[in-house]
């Protein structure tokens, strides 16, 4: 009887730790968190908004895009000659967050903005222009109802840098772990990043994590501690080898030997013509050093649609002569031996899709991606026209340059080939959010990626109630054994007899 006693209170006792264990352990209701970044590039400027609960703010894996909006228009740096018109410009972004965000956390929602490649090409072009834009749009972001934080040139190694804690921050490569996961995270190598491949309008970005890093190029060495791990980073910004401006040096050598206005391009489908005005041609920093005093006022270009002849003329944009280092990749810039995985993203991803090579689950081989890029460029124009008649003509007229320019700056300029090319992984997004700089930048700005390991308990909430459960399960178990054995009902006492 007494045994019947303690088994029916042990079982209430186990009842009542689960319900305990059940309540007391609910997530708490979330409590959302929102950030704004608008990225200011050469081309164009788009706004983000990011969300998170509140209570994870120190945990990795919690931000998520919501929204994305791009702005009507040039990128900021194409309304230098009328400034005061930059700011107004990102109006109707702006109030798109504004529906985004509920109105009560307008106020403490923080708002970045990070000009890249095309504003620090106006800043060496014309700095008071520059000043004035930046000036522009900090004036408006100011009159949004957020808590702004700030209108800034971003550098390139910054740019890079930020591209790459986004990426290893969407895959999980950052991803705080706890209990006896925790053992097995700890044995990953750091070569389990992925490193970063951008490419913009004005500028790339190379990004890698290297266990061979040398001393030999302080200026590209970054150091993050990033959850108690210590990451030492290669980045690399080349500015005028975006792809806009990458055209535009092929176009400027090209002119050095021109004695008439006509140019025949390889690098343009047969059939396409373009006139291009020469008086503003060497303005750009990135053609300045080749301006020259022609005959003719315009360049009449005519498309050729040949492949070969288009990458030999791009390969001459990178000067391999020179490397005052162990290794290089061009133009005598440092850059240790390629390592892990790449992640390709913003125009690297872009052109790559429209010539439907990112489909494959897994990367396609180098010489599929070359054959494919080769037959694009064959293409007549009127027959890519007809085809593609949804595309903007200055869009659709380059991606044969543009397919051409990524092969080269990945093989000739870094030294991707056969057997490493599949290491690179074109991304447009991961998960929810866009693969860019953008979230990185607000991760390091908001603090959310602390440098030490935050205390955290040793199992998370699923695995506490699940091992209480079974605890539970185990006792009331045993208890029934031994009443079982101690106690035998009659009827089985009887059946022995």
């Amino acid at each position: 009887m007494i045994l019947l006693i303690l088994g029916f209170l042990s079982a209430l006792a186990v009842i009542a730790l689960i319900a305990v264990a059940v309540t007391q352990n609910q997530p708490l209701p979330k409590n959302i968190k929102y950030g704004i970044v608008l990225d200011a590039g050469s081309s164009h400027t788009n706004l983000y908004v990011y969300e998170w609960p509140a209570e994870k703010e120190n945990d990795t894996g919690v931000v998520k895009q919501v929204e994305v909006c791009k702005v009507e228009g040039p990128g900021i740096s194409g309304y230098s000659h009328a400034t005061e018109k930059a700011g107004p410009s990102l109006a109707q972004c702006l109030q798109q967050a504004k529906e985004v965000i509920p109105s009560a956390q307008h106020k403490e929602t923080p708002v970045y903005l990070g000009a890249t490649a095309g504003m620090r090409l106006l800043r060496l072009q014309n700095e008071s222009a520059a000043d004035k834009v930046l000036s522009s749009v900090g004036n408006t972001l100011r009159s949004a109802p957020f808590n702004f934080q700030g209108a800034r040139i971003i550098t390139g190694e910054e740019e890079g840098a930020y591209g790459w804690i986004t990426i290893n921050y969407l895959l999980g490569n950052f991803k705080q772990v706890s209990g006896w996961k925790k053992f097995l995270h700890s044995l990953k190598s750091l070569s389990e990043t992925s490193g970063a491949l951008d490419l913009g309008g004005a500028s790339t970005q190379i990004t890698f994590v290297s266990k061979d890093l040398s001393s030999e190029s302080p200026k590209n060495q970054l150091y993050f501690r990033l959850y108690g791990k210590d990451y030492q980073v290669y980045t690399h910004s080349f500015l005028c080898y975006g792809k806009d401006q990458a055209l535009q040096q092929k176009l400027a050598r090209d002119l050095q030997a021109m004695e008439n206005s006509s140019l025949p391009d390889p690098c343009f489908h047969k059939g396409y013509e373009r006139t291009i005005n020469i008086s503003d041609f060497f303005k750009n920093p990135c053609t300045s050093d080749k301006k020259k005093q022609l005959p003719f006022s315009q360049l009449y270009i005519k498309g050729e649609g040949d492949y070969q002849k288009c990458r030999e003329n791009i390969q001459k944009l990178f000067n391999k002569s020179n490397c005052p280092y162990s290794s290089c990749s061009f133009n005598g810039i440092y850059l240790p031996p390629l390592q892990g995985d790449f992640g390709a993203f913003s125009a690297f991803y872009f052109v790559m899709n429209f010539l439907n090579l990112t489909s494959e689950p897994n990367p396609l081989a180098l010489n599929k991606v070359t054959s494919t890029i080769e037959s694009f460029c064959a293409r007549p124009w009127e027959e890519v026209k007809t085809a593609y008649h949804h595309i903007k003509e200055k869009y659709l007229s380059e991606y044969c340059f543009s397919g051409a320019y990524i092969l080269s700056l990945l093989e000739n300029g870094y030294e991707f080939t056969e057997n490493n090319w599949q290491m690179i992984h074109f991304l447009g997004k991961i998960g929810s959010s866009d693969a860019g700089w953008t979230l990185g930048y607000m991760l390091n700005l908001t603090n959310m990626i602390p440098a030490e390991e935050p205390a955290g308990p040793p199992l998370s909430h699923g695995s506490y109630v699940g091992l209480m459960v079974l605890c539970s399960l185990v006792l009331v178990s045993v208890l029934l054994f031994a009443w079982l054995l101690f106690h035998k009902p009659k009827c089985l006492q009887k059946g022995i007899v």
